[in-house]
């Protein structure tokens, strides 16, 4: 039976580092940074350990209406979303994530663009 990726590149205990690194390389980030003044970003990890590690076929499960739900109050555009893929693949290589893989975490969160961004076909 072949591993998930969850299971490949260690579980949760691997994910919630990667996701650490992510949201430090996130807050940094001129373009999309301001999006997490005034969150609760320890609520906000653990949100995304459990999305990332659903992504990469973990246990966690993730509904499209959460994500929606969670981000309709922002104004996120096509180059916002393009600019969190570049850190999620940057941070994945950092963690020795192969690429094939990189693409397929990349993948799923492609799928959902079209629930962060109200104009997703508009530039």
């Amino acid at each position: 039976m072949e591993k998930t990726l969850f299971e490949k590149y260690g579980g949760f205990s691997t994910i919630s580092k990667l996701v650490l690194t992510f949201y430090d390389r996130m807050l940094e980030d001129d373009d999309v940074g301001p999006f997490f003044d005034d969150v609760d970003l320890s609520k906000l990890i653990d949100h995304q350990t459990k999305f990332i590690s659903a992504l990469m076929g973990g246990p966690a499960t993730f509904s499209d209406d959460h994500i929606e739900r969670a981000h309709r109050h922002m104004t996120i555009e096509n180059h916002h979303f393009d600019r969190l893929k570049e850190i999620v693949a940057e941070t994945l290589a950092d963690f020795d994530i192969e690429a094939a893989d990189i693409e397929a975490v990349l993948d799923g969160f492609e799928q959902r663009r079209v629930l962060l961004i109200r104009n997703a076909n508009v530039d």
